[in-house]
């Protein structure tokens, strides 16, 4: 297939434009700066008080087109300014994406939208799939509008799928990423309480579920990218600390969290155990469903 992607310069973007690539698909990335490559189209997310727009000509023939563009949640402190960054990175971006595929005389067959578990907000102990409505906070608001912003290509016939991603674990970047150094050291340890889900994937497993939304005729509407089995951070720390050999008696007070990252430390110290029910009633197979078979994974 003629494939499009937005965000292939991330973490996700550049692993899955490999996948595509070495599989025999054509892969066209849509970048935010006058194209260079044959295989680049521009296109220009939007911000307040200047529209988006998309070179649409280097849409035409794409089959399908996988949206993963916007702003990283944890790159920066949570300022109003940052916030409002956030959501117009994804949801402008997302509106200026869709009308454009919309408006092309051949849309394409299939759109897998990024999104994020953060739709559930914090769930405690409570298991949560698809079937729970959003819950309440900067996310979940985010992650509402930021699906309700497809419906261009969907009210076009366009398959539309949203992965719902949880926590990728990958050595390449990412929040996860981020750990592997600290944890390398010996200075790994529980985050506050340690008693909060995190609801992981292996990024083998996450590649491989966008590929199964984008291949698979029939699936629409939301899917939790996440293992089926969410861990506690206290089991996350002791896993890190037997895969790589090293102490974990380091632990984190939430209070010091809390001065360091501002609001995002919510999204830290909170628990969000996600279940992806849809994904496997879909056929989906985990290759990595434990948390110390991800970790491993990402040292290979």
């Amino acid at each position: 297939m003629r494939i499009a992607i937005t965000g292939s310069g991330g973490l996700i973007g550049s692993a899955l434009r490999r996948s595509l690539l070495d599989d025999g698909h054509e892969v066209v990335r849509l970048v935010r700066r006058p194209a260079r490559e044959g295989d680049e189209v521009e296109w220009h997310p939007g911000s307040q008080g200047s529209p988006g727009r998309v070179d649409t000509a280097g849409l035409v023939g794409c089959e399908g087109v996988v949206h993963l563009a916007g702003a990283g949640i944890a790159d920066k402190r949570w300022t109003d300014a940052y916030k409002q960054e956030l959501r117009d990175s994804r949801v402008l971006g997302t509106t200026t994406l869709t009308r454009a595929l919309a408006s092309l005389d051949v849309p394409p067959r299939v759109l897998v939208c990024g999104s994020a578990i953060g739709w559930y907000g914090d769930t405690g102990d409570r298991a949560v799939d698809e079937s729970d409505g959003a819950g309440s906070g900067f996310l979940p608001s985010l992650c509402e509008e930021w699906e309700a912003s497809a419906a261009p290509a969907s009210e076009a016939g366009v398959r539309t799928a949203f992965a719902r991603t949880g926590l990728v674990v990958a050595q390449e970047g990412g929040a996860w990423g981020r750990l592997f150094p600290i944890f390398r050291a010996g200075l790994g340890g529980r985050l506050g309480s340690g008693r909060q889900y995190w609801s992981f994937i292996a990024l083998h497993d996450h590649l491989a579920a966008l590929r199964h939304l984008l291949e698979t005729d029939g699936l629409s509407g939301p899917f939790n990218l996440t293992a089926p089995d969410p861990v506690t951070n206290r089991e996350v720390t002791a896993a890190m600390g037997r895969v790589l050999r090293r102490p974990t008696v380091a632990m984190v007070p939430a209070v010091a969290l809390k001065v360091a990252l501002g609001e995002f430390s919510q999204e830290v110290l909170g628990s969000q155990r996600v279940v992806p029910t849809r994904l496997l009633e879909s056929g989906f197979t985990f290759a990595f469903p434990g948390v110390e078979d991800a970790i491993r994974a990402a040292l290979k």
